[in-house]
């Protein structure tokens, strides 16, 4: 077998378990442990896999990534406080007659759920449940774009989302997301609505990724932006060292909630 062929079928056998032992390939592949140790070697120099004791482990595993995002229930009960704190922080920044963008996901719920009362000014958002909690402020105009409505956040996505961003210049936006790493930056579950996130991002003039402790050192499925696109992560614990290290080289800040 050619060794091209074999480090195919070793990414296939890690991809598939998420990690497996060198007993196991040597199995599969019908070759000597002391080759398979020399291809895992080889593959993690290319950084396709991580070894580990005894075997090799997918990066996903690895960082941490997963494929689906827990349901929207399951995130409404999950880091309650936490998220709170982080409304409140992101709150805190607003000052009157500010245009906002306020994002999608239980964290962007709070920070539209903290605004003052006596909060003047405009609030543009995908997510319809954004929207219900700022329509209750008498001075608040709310804005939301057309799209198809995703269940759960129902938040809206699609062209129509994608280009209502794309004509709107806001002073200020708190970006959700799905996770956030010293490598990839800001990452997301839903592919269809990475593209408002950067629309949002780029018609900004500041712009904050709100990203609690759960969050953190880990990866989602689509890559959002680079820390050195926004002005700020609002999280509620200080990022470990290489995470925090990463925002600073970034010129990013970090509000601690």
């Amino acid at each position: 077998m050619l060794p091209a062929e074999r480090h195919r079928r070793i990414s296939a056998a890690v991809d598939q378990a998420g990690t497996i032992s060198t007993e196991a390939l040597v199995e599969q592949l019908n070759v000597s442990a002391e080759t398979i140790r020399r291809d895992l070697a080889l593959m993690e120099r290319r950084g396709l896999l991580s070894r580990v004791r005894g075997g090799a482990a997918s990066l996903a595993v690895v960082r941490g990534i997963s494929g689906e995002e827990a349901s929207f229930t399951e995130r409404s009960a999950s880091q309650v406080e936490a998220k709170a704190a982080i409304g409140r922080a992101a709150a805190a920044l607003v000052r009157p007659g500010m245009t906002l963008v306020i994002d999608v996901g239980t964290t962007a719920v709070q920070v539209a759920r903290a605004l003052p009362p006596d909060f003047r000014g405009t609030v543009a958002t995908p997510s319809l449940l954004v929207a219900a909690e700022a329509s209750v402020l008498p001075q608040v105009e709310v804005l939301v774009p057309g799209g198809r409505v995703r269940q759960g956040d129902l938040a809206c996505h699609g062209p129509a989302t994608v280009a209502f961003f794309s004509g709107l210049h806001a002073d200020l936006a708190f970006l959700g997301s799905g996770a956030i790493d010293a490598e990839s930056g800001v990452t997301d579950f839903h592919f269809d609505e990475v593209a408002t996130k950067q629309r949002i991002l780029a018609h900004s003039a500041r712009s904050y990724v709100l990203a609690d402790t759960s969050k953190q050192d880990r990866l989602a499925t689509h890559r959002v932006c680079g820390f050195h696109e926004c002005t700020g992560v609002i999280t509620d614990t200080p990022p470990e060292t290489a995470l925090a290290s990463a925002i600073e080289r970034a010129g990013c800040a970090v509000i601690v909630a």
